[in-house]
């Protein structure tokens, strides 16, 4: 699987260059600024990218802007941005265009390499893995609930782990419930949140994005 990892602190790209071609991954390009993030995301055929959301020459929001322009050229591109504090707004319009393959995580997450690297490969495949205290921050906004206010407190419960990007069999083990159990709250929760069967939509992603992008 292709990287690009774009992060400006020499001692944290190394360690995510190291940590990354470690699992397996192969990053085609590591880059320290804007610029040099939007040549690469333009240059090479990645399959995945990891994007510092301040990055040089201005370190407002580069990372994130470079990001979401992939993501316009190329629908759906998977991104994961790394950002030092949760920043409602960058999460919100990462998520805005309504697709899957994205990610928020904070830096300090980085440092477990296991969350790290799982959240890459769900954000690959078209997943959506956002960070707990991002989802915590977006959720104290009084009209988060949304359509989300049918839900019992479990599938509240179980939406929230998906939308960290805990696999079901992970979700089971935090909240004590056989992986049967948490397979019917989320058939309930695609129920509630009105989201059918298709062949072409992935329903994770859709009730992640519910639960987040309102």
């Amino acid at each position: 699987m292709r990287v690009v990892l774009a992060e400006d602190q020499f001692l944290l790209r190394d360690g995510l260059v190291r940590t990354l071609t470690e699992h397996g991954f192969t990053v085609v390009a590591a880059v320290d600024n804007g610029p040099s993030l939007q040549r690469a995301l333009a240059a090479e055929e990645a399959d995945v990218a990891v994007v510092d959301v301040r990055l040089p020459p201005s370190f407002t929001d580069e990372g994130l802007q470079a990001a979401i322009e992939a993501r316009r050229l190329r629908p759906a591109f998977p991104v994961l941005v790394l950002s030092q504090y949760v920043e409602q707004l960058y999460a919100r319009e990462l998520l805005a265009d309504g697709a899957g393959g994205v990610g928020y995580l904070l830096k300090d997450r980085v440092f477990n390499t296991e969350q790290f690297v799982d959240a890459v490969r769900s954000v690959a495949g078209g997943g959506t893995a956002m960070d707990p205290q991002v989802v915590a921050k977006l959720l104290t906004r009084g009209d988060a609930r949304g359509r989300t206010t049918g839900l019992t407190p479990r599938e509240r419960d179980v939406l929230e782990l998906m939308a960290a990007g805990r696999s079901n069999a992970a979700i089971g083990r935090q909240l004590s419930l056989s992986t049967s159990a948490v397979t019917k709250h989320i058939a309930g929760i695609f129920t509630k949140l009105d989201l059918p069967a298709s062949d072409t939509d992935n329903r994770r992603v859709l009730a992640v994005l519910t639960y987040l992008n309102q």
